[in-house]
């Protein structure tokens, strides 16, 4: 139930949906029916289209599942061997290179100019 605040009994009292919308007699500027749905057309999932191109590789998921499962004690980001720990290697040193390169650039604005 919808309540409304009367201007004559100073009291809540119920009314419909519509008026307890409405705020004191104000009627809306919107229309209240809904306007016309523009892109009416049911939706089609893509596997319904005959044209659809399904997954061309096979499901690598249970492997990698196993992989990174298995208790070893290798952290995740180091479990696929070689390419994993060559990945890690380079972003160590990029991260420490470029860590000294901003300290070395900070210490060579710190400096004062010197006149020509």
């Amino acid at each position: 139930m919808y309540y409304k605040f009367s201007n004559f009994t100073q009291r809540l009292v119920g009314v419909g949906a519509d008026a307890a919308y409405i705020p004191q007699g104000l009627k809306p500027v919107v229309p209240v029916e809904s306007p016309p749905l523009i892109f009416g057309t049911p939706t089609q999932l893509a596997s319904d289209t005959p044209s659809a191109v399904g997954f061309w590789g096979r499901n690598r998921v249970p492997e990698l599942q196993k992989l990174f499962q298995k208790p070893d004690g290798l952290p995740v980001h180091l479990k696929r061997g070689v390419p994993d720990k060559l990945l890690y290697r380079t972003t160590m040193a990029l991260t420490i290179g470029g860590t000294i390169y901003c300290l070395i650039a900070l210490y060579m604005a710190a400096q004062p100019q010197r006149p020509k």
